[in-house]
Formats: structure tokens, sequence, C-alpha cells
């Protein structure tokens, strides 16, 4: 059984953040909509090198809280995806709008502009993500591991890492 309340709030949430697409059109900025996720929030895919322009104009539309960011191996031997949540946070907000991008990267140079000037959060988000998945974030000024320690090889969370054999060393007694 349907509820009316619930249905109606479906509809406008994906009417209100369908308005986003169509305002990153109208000013000609490049992305592709890939639908909305069970939430009812819109997923954008953006391209890495148009992703530093395009943060800025989000945060100029009003996007001005980076929820999350994360990042994830698509496939063994295929793309990398750093994952952005954004917020707009308006005053008395219970609803406010939010947007999930996806920046999909190849392996073989996983590189990304870093939003750490537009959003400050962004810091040891990227830099985890930096850690885990050897993603190079672009201008980060503090890019290094966060972690793992600095001698570690490899990035851990890619679905191709192999675990390195070594063993502690005991006590004998």
């Amino acid at each position: 059984m349907s509820n009316p309340y619930t249905d109606t709030l479906a509809r406008n949430t994906k009417q209100i953040q369908s308005q986003l697409s169509a305002w990153l059109a109208k000013h000609k900025l490049a992305h592709r909509p890939l639908g909305f996720d069970y939430q009812g929030t819109e997923i954008l895919q953006i391209k890495s090198e148009d992703w530093a322009y395009i943060a800025v104009a989000l945060y100029v539309y009003g996007f001005n809280y980076l929820r999350s960011q994360c990042a994830y191996d698509v496939a063994p031997g295929g793309s990398l995806a750093s994952v952005y949540h954004l917020t707009r946070v308006k005053d008395n907000a219970d609803q406010p709008e939010e947007v999930c991008i996806k920046v999909f990267v190849p392996r073989d140079n996983p590189q990304i502009p870093s939003v750490l000037p537009v959003w400050k959060g962004a810091n040891f988000q990227e830099r985890e993500s930096y850690d885990m998945l050897g993603i190079f974030y672009e201008s980060h000024p503090y890019l290094r591991r966060i972690l793992m320690p600095e001698s570690w090889i490899g990035w851990p969370l890619r679905k191709d890492y192999i675990t390195p054999d070594f063993y502690e060393i005991q006590d004998s007694y």
C-alpha cells in the first residue's frame, strides 16, 4: 500500500534534485546523471579533469557542506572511484538538498584535483583515500599516509593488492 505523503516527498525530492542537473547543463558544466539512490539523492558522474571547477560551481550553487568523501575499487584491474556526498545546508532546513558525486579515474594514473580549497573537511578523507587506494589528490598540501606507516608498500584496499608475507618476531620465553 502506498503512502501519499512519502510518494509526494519522493516525487518532490527527485524534481528538486533534478534541478541541479538542469543548472549544471545550463552553465555548460559537463556531467552525467547516474540516477538516484534509495533515498532519492541524485548521483552524478564528473570527469576528473572537470572536477576542480565543478566543485567550485557546486559550492556557489549552495552545496556548502562536504558530508563525506570515500573511495573504492570498482573492479579488479578496473578503475577507481572517489565519491563525494555534498549537502546544501540553509537556515532551518529540516530536509537539506543532497547530491552524490562520483569521479572515476584509471588505475594506472589515479589523479583527481583536491577539493580541500573548497571544503576543508576533505583533508583527512582524501588522505585516507590516498593511503588505502593510492588515489593522488593534486594540490593537496598534506597528502601523505594517515593510517598505514610511511614505509608501507602498496594500497591495501585495492582488489588486486597482494598481502605481504612478513611475520612478527615473537619472544622466545
